[in-house]
């Protein structure tokens, strides 16, 4: 595994995401699928057809150390409230590809300019138990910017060390009764934050396709 801290380090960590995600001209054709059911194999999924969404993973190269971007959801938003998650939402008929919808998203939803942000690539689709399935799309971004945030889907904004999230030994399994069945999940409780469930469970699939 690259270790992640100094400028070596991250340099490899960068060789690494742009030799092993899925280049961005061939997002539509990529087939392998991640999900719910990884930790859950008697999982019964949502009846397709599965809705598609994109996320936007954004890795901020700050030079104190790079770190990856959440929200904190509102209690409010009918969208999986009061969770964490990554900047995105459900593909509309005007997104010319997943990746549009992540950018699109990531500027309505917490006001992050497309300037900022160079899009890398893709890796596994991810169907959650709710009946989606998810594009996530990585992409670094510059310090600098300038956050806005819609007051009613995004309650807060915040970072987490990639050194972290990069971690196995960090992602832990839990389980809990959802929809009166036991069900296991990854966790990624970083200080006062909880990142799970289908969040934690797209890191997950990406430090193996990155390391496994």
């Amino acid at each position: 595994m690259v270790a992640i801290g100094g400028a070596v380090n991250l340099a490899e960590f960068e060789h690494v995401l742009r030799t092993r995600l899925d280049p961005l001209n061939a997002i539509a054709a990529q087939a392998r699928v991640r999900g719910d059911r990884d930790l859950n194999p008697d999982w019964v999924e949502a009846p397709a057809p599965l809705k598609p969404a994109a996320v936007l993973a954004p890795i901020v190269r700050r030079p104190e150390g790079w770190t990856m971007l959440f929200t904190q959801r509102t209690n409010e938003t009918p969208a999986h409230p009061g969770q964490v998650s990554f900047p995105g939402g459900r593909v509309e008929a005007h997104d010319a590809d997943a990746l549009a919808t992540a950018l699109r998203e990531t500027e309505e939803e917490i006001g992050l300019s497309r300037r900022f942000i160079e899009p890398i690539g893709a890796w596994d689709r991810y169907n959650t138990g709710t009946g989606f399935t998810v594009t996530p799309i990585l992409g670094f971004v510059e310090p600098g910017f300038e956050l806005t945030l819609n007051p009613r889907e995004v309650a807060e904004v915040f970072e987490t060390p990639l050194s972290f999230l990069m971690d196995p030994a960090n992602h832990e399994r839990r389980t809990g009764v959802w929809r009166g069945a036991e069900r296991a999940y990854y966790a990624m409780p970083y200080e006062d934050r909880f990142i799970w469930g289908a969040t934690a469970g797209m890191i997950r699939a990406l430090w193996e396709r990155l390391y496994a």
